[in-house]
């Protein structure tokens, strides 16, 4: 039997390889297996939003993804006899680095995390699947399947399932998975369109429901997603340009909006899906953990799914590498689930409404799609404030932790600036680029001279940094803040008394007065 792990992680699809990523960067003894004998070839889940780049900085991988996707700052609203072009993220994100919405296939965005984590030696064991596990004192017995067919068994502390909607951790756990499947079927396509304005995102509303085209770039140019029509049968290429002749057709005559027809050619791949809305009753049950599809699936309007997996994981793998190590109580872990399971039911909640609204039969909702919107929507989208509470919302940059467990600020709060569990905003514009280490970061502002000397990093120098902002920091009184290594605040007070800090540090990260035995201890 080999030796024990701190993590098996099952699944290798984005969170899978999002969370193995962080946990090697931490040195945490780990395993990352799937089923599938290869990654993703398709381009899937095709949008990845900025707060889901901001957090994925820090492991170096950041700009290979940019660099192979398309940057969409343009959304083409295609409406009966009228078309508007829309700005994507051009307000409310002035705070990130990466203020646009990035268009890469799922299989590039795999095939970026999968380098980083080979050239850091780790090797993810495809076509290697989970098939029993047994609760054995301070570990999991975990029953492995090999390609070839023979079995292995580990032991894990933790076993993180990331293996999507029909999760084995999930049923291995005992944890339901609780809601229903829309009645509609989709269509799904990568492929060629001639006819579309290139670099922009093209819907087009009508009563029957929306079309999209999304930029792709590979491995086709553009992504087609449609609901489609009553009837079954394969999916093929006539049956889409049936879809896109229908759903483009002018009111008023029998050409595109645009007075040409939209020409549809080489797919790549075609296919027809069902979409769900469902989120697991728990996020934790004793040593298994559930992220990404595992835990919530729903809708992919807005393109949330993907982004919300990847920041599940980047929220648990450093609380599983401090626990483990010794770092930090188990207390830790509890914070995962009262963290993100309201981000997860946020998310289908939210995905739920715009679906309805985009899909429903509903007459009044047909009449809202036809007529109402080509009059409302240039009011709408007119006002600064909406838009940037709604770009603000699907970029992820407003997701926060205030109401958790971890998140507190001292008997001084500042005035202005980011609170306790609040994101670290790019304020100013740099600061993510100094606090993307490993760890903690204390920011210390104002000037140097005011700060004791002896700060509170006695025993946690590798795992704690202190950067000195001066003035030039998101808060304008003097403060101190300390920064998780997810990048959220922790901690936040006004003044130089590091009381509280040191309160905070004591209870999360105690450091050299939290030992750990040789065998280690056991996750509950």
């Amino acid at each position: 039997m080999t030796a024990p792990l701190d993590v098996l992680v099952v699944g290798a699809g984005p969170t899978g390889l999002a969370l193995a990523t962080q946990l090697r960067a931490y040195d945490t003894p780990f395993r990352i297996v799937d089923r599938s004998p290869d990654r993703a070839r398709e381009s899937r889940a095709p949008a990845i939003q900025p707060r889901t780049l901001e957090m994925l900085a820090g492991f170096g991988v950041t700009d290979d993804l940019v660099d192979r996707g398309s940057m969409a700052v343009r959304l083409h609203l295609h409406l009966p006899r009228r078309e508007l072009e829309v700005p994507v993220f051009d307000v409310g994100c002035e705070d990130t680095p990466y203020p646009f919405l990035l268009f890469l296939p799922q299989s590039e965005t795999e095939a970026v995390l999968a380098a980083r984590l080979a050239s850091r030696d780790v090797t993810v064991e495809r076509g290697t699947e989970l098939v029993g596990t047994e609760r054995e004192g301070r570990y999991v017995s975990c029953r492995l399947r090999r390609p070839d067919g023979r079995q292995e068994t580990v032991r894990a502390r933790c076993v993180v399932g990331c293996d999507g909607a029909r999760s084995t951790v999930r049923t291995q756990a005992g944890i339901a998975f609780e809601g229903q499947a829309y009645p509609q079927t989709f269509l799904l396509a990568d492929l060629e369109v001639e006819g579309l304005e290139p670099g922009a995102a093209h819907t087009y509303m009508t009563s029957a429901g929306m079309l999209f085209f999304f930029p792709l770039g590979t491995p086709a140019t553009w992504r087609m997603i449609a609901m489609r029509p009553p009837g079954g049968g394969e999916v093929t290429l006539g049956l889409l340009q049936q879809i896109a002749d229908d759903w483009t057709r002018d009111r008023t005559g029998d050409t595109g909006r645009d007075g040409h027809r939209l020409i549809l050619r080489d797919p790549v791949w075609m296919t027809a899906f069902r979409i769900h809305n469902r989120g697991a009753t728990h996020y934790r049950k004793g040593p298994f953990f559930l992220a990404g599809d595992a835990a919530h699936i729903h809708s992919p309007a807005g393109g949330q799914g993907m982004n919300t997996g990847i920041q599940d994981a980047l929220n648990l793998g450093w609380k599983l590498a401090h626990v483990c190590r010794g770092a930090a109580p188990e207390e830790l872990l509890e914070t995962y689930e009262a963290e993100r399971a309201p981000v997860g039911h946020g998310v289908r909640r939210l995905t739920d409404r715009a679906f309805t609204v985009g899909t429903s039969g509903n007459p009044a909702l047909r009449l809202a799609r036809a007529h109402l919107a080509p009059r409302l929507a240039p009011v709408l989208l007119r006002a600064a404030r909406p838009r940037a509470r709604l770009f603000r919302t699907v970029s992820e940059l407003g997701i926060h932790y205030r109401r958790g467990p971890a998140s507190t600020s001292g008997p001084r709060r500042p005035r202005q600036g980011p609170q306790a569990g609040d994101r670290l905003p790019d304020l100013p514009p740099g600061l993510h680029k100094r606090t993307v280490a490993p760890g903690y970061h204390l920011l210390l502002t104002g000037p140097a001279h005011l700060w004791p000397s002896a700060l509170p990093t006695h025993g946690r120098h590798d795992l704690l940094s202190v950067h000195h902002l001066g003035t030039d920091s998101p808060w304008p009184d003097i403060a101190h803040a300390l920064v998780r290594p997810d990048g959220y605040v922790g901690y936040v007070a006004r003044g130089t008394d590091l009381t509280g800090l040191r309160a905070y540090l004591d209870r999360w990260l105690p450091g050299p007065t939290l030992q750990v035995s040789a065998d280690r201890r056991a996750i509950r």
